[in-house]
């Protein structure tokens, strides 16, 4: 009886490493990060198993071609980008790394939250046009600040960790765990965060119940006015209404990592007034998701996925 070698497809950029090691231990591989859709429905009735990013949805149609799939593995934290009803309901595994790049979101979470308080990024873009003014970027001090962190996954706990030094006070809300108090973080109710929290950071998987939770019913509930950073994905903000709350003064400011469309050069009428309000407030900071993306991550999240692949315990071999 001859075994037939496991393939697995690639179809976005990942370290080298993961390419190689899955090779050393017996698996053959299509390391195509340039794939077209077409070209990746070609391939995956043939693939034991598929490494993604976010190029496309894995979505009915890819599920209806792979014929063997076993596992779907996500170089990155978010699942949002595959149908999980459909893979569960064909028992196939989704890995992703979320561990990998954690200390990536948590060190750019730091680095905005920094940078809208000291008025950096303002204060650059000012300097470099020959403006020197010091009293219109006066800035505030984190210590004695209360944060908010919802979500309190990896993401969350890295955060937590790095605001650590600061002397600030750090309220955790997660609604699937319990007993989660640690050195960093004080387990709470998203009460005690309304009542308390100067700052809201967001590190929360894209769900059901997630998309467009921070509306302005949500950011009306918090006692204080507060800054907002978004680090998790960007449908988790109602923008026209966020925009809404910046103009009011309720939301002090932004640091956002993502947005509800992050092609720019396609954005709708609408999409382009909200953009361009981003574009004109002092008090906002954009970067392009890059939030995760660090060479360190870029190489950790490699290095999980082939240890997770590595550990499944099927047998990935077809008699």
């Amino acid at each position: 009886m001859k075994l037939e070698t496991p393939t697995i497809l690639i179809i976005d950029d990942v370290d080298e490493m993961l390419v190689l090691g899955l090779k050393a231990n017996g698996f053959e591989v299509n390391y195509l990060p340039n794939a077209t859709v077409n070209e990746i429905l070609n391939l995956i009735p043939n693939a034991d198993g598929l490494i993604v990013r976010t190029k496309i949805k894995i979505d009915q149609v890819i599920f209806d071609a792979a014929k063997k799939l076993k596992f779907i593995a996500r170089a990155g934290a978010g699942t949002d980008n595959i149908d999980m009803q459909i893979a569960n309901e064909k028992n196939i595994v989704v890995l992703n790394a979320g561990e990998a790049n954690s200390d990536a979101v948590g060190e750019q979470t730091l680095a905005m939250l920094l940078g809208l308080f000291t008025k950096t990024v303002k204060a650059n873009n000012e300097v470099k046009k020959f403006i020197w003014d010091r009293e219109g970027n006066r800035g505030i001090e984190l210590a004695g600040k209360t944060v908010g962190i919802i979500g309190y996954g990896n993401t969350g706990k890295a955060v937590a960790k790095k605001l650590s030094g600061f002397g600030v006070n750090v309220l955790a809300y997660d609604k699937y765990l319990t007993d989660y108090t640690d050195a960093y973080a004080i387990e709470s109710t998203m009460a005690d965060v309304f009542e308390k929290a100067d700052v809201l950071t967001l590190h929360v998987p894209l769900t059901n119940e997630t998309e467009q939770m921070v509306d302005l019913n949500y950011l009306n509930q918090f006692k204080k006015n507060i800054w907002v950073l978004n680090l998790s994905r960007g449908k988790v903000l109602n923008t026209p209404e966020f925009v809404l709350a910046l103009k009011s003064g309720k939301v002090i400011g932004a640091g956002l990592d993502v947005l509800e469309n992050e092609k720019i050069n396609s954005l709708s009428d609408m999409e382009n007034k909200w953009f361009d309000f981003f574009l004109q407030s002092p008090n906002v900071i954009l970067t392009p998701h890059v939030g995760g993306w660090t060479n360190e991550s870029y190489r950790k999240i490699s290095e999980v996925l082939l240890k997770k692949i590595l550990h499944l315990k099927f047998n990935l071999s077809v008699s």
